[in-house]
């Protein structure tokens, strides 16, 4: 994907007399994707949404000298480019920080801010809608969750390395992708209501696993073949557990992750046609959900050193 250069603006103003923007009420705030798009001037290298607006966004930007206006979801960001001095100005208060590997930005919901990075950007953004910030407090039992603290360039390496994952984890298949996408926005949110709210809460740790029937018919799930819904609520509600009690439980019963463990059923799945039929590595990958050989053959790699056409001629 080619690069767009950000439009100079004729009418911009220097940052000491840049002139605030009047916050839009809640309904009439911008998707952060779109916002993201307008102030960047550019398209995401890859992006993945789901209805609600939450979702996953990999960018790289020029310099920024712009003001960005109030969007409808936080919005969380991991650095990955050069170390960098930056400012932030949110009315008369001005955050001096320095980008660099391991630091995030947190843009609260409804927040507005006048941002001055002088470098290109390299960054991955979680855009979280406040109702899933509340929902995960709620499984969590955290109790009703604390506003998001403005963060700029503060120290987080866990945050900043689990959201850098995603930039390369995404494998063009919609159930893996969805139910990963789905996974990490719990997990981000989880860790987001323990080290960035004004009064960060221990969550009590959940014990125990599935009951056999229980995972049973949740790893029946996710090895169907047919149209059956592997999201998370799904698998959650025919368990009757939250989503974030049912994310714990599977990995104490499995050792693994419902992302991990479909991943990993898909990769077996991908062997045995590899090695004990003629179809080709096109019609494997279709009949796997992915979107393209090319996906396929990049998420094979992964999982086994490999390309599915090598390993083929090396398993017969």
């Amino acid at each position: 994907m080619s690069k767009a250069i950000l439009r100079d603006s004729p009418n911009e103003l220097p940052a000491a007399s840049q002139p605030p923007r009047n916050p839009a009420p809640a309904g009439e705030r911008p998707a952060a994707d779109v916002e993201m798009a307008r102030v960047l001037g550019t398209a995401p290298f890859r992006m993945a949404l789901d209805s609600s607006g939450a979702g996953i966004a990999h960018w790289k930007h020029e310099p920024l000298h712009d003001v960005v206006a109030p969007m409808s979801s936080h919005v969380i960001m991991a650095y990955n480019g050069s170390v960098q001095r930056v400012e932030r100005r949110s009315g008369q208060s001005v955050a001096i920080g320095t980008f660099r590997p391991g630091v995030v930005i947190v843009i609260p919901e409804g927040s507005t801010s006048r941002w001055d990075i002088p470098k290109p950007v390299d960054v991955v953004q979680l855009y979280l809608p406040q109702t899933t910030l509340s929902r995960v407090a709620d499984e969590a039992e955290a109790g009703s969750p604390a506003e998001l603290l403005e963060r700029t360039a503060h120290p987080d390496p866990v945050t900043s390395r689990l959201l850098l994952s995603a930039a390369d984890v995404l494998e063009g298949n919609e159930a893996l992708d969805t139910l990963f996408r789905q996974q990490l926005m719990d997990l981000l949110a989880t860790r987001l209501l323990a080290a960035h709210t004004g009064s960060p809460s221990a969550n009590a740790p959940t014990r125990g696993g599935l009951a056999p029937k229980t995972l049973l018919r949740a790893i029946e799930r996710l090895r169907s073949d047919s149209d059956a819904d592997v999201s998370l609520a799904a698998l959650a509600t025919e368990a009757g557990l939250s989503r974030f009690h049912f994310c714990r439980a599977f990995k104490d019963s499995t050792g693994l992750s419902p992302h991990a463990w479909l991943r990993q059923h898909r990769f077996e799945q991908a062997m045995d046609m590899l090695r004990d039929s003629g179809a080709s590595v096109v019609s494997i990958a279709a009949a796997l959900g992915y979107s393209s050989q090319t996906a396929f053959a990049a998420a094979f790699r992964k999982m086994s050193g490999e390309s599915p056409s090598d390993w083929r001629r090396h398993s017969r």
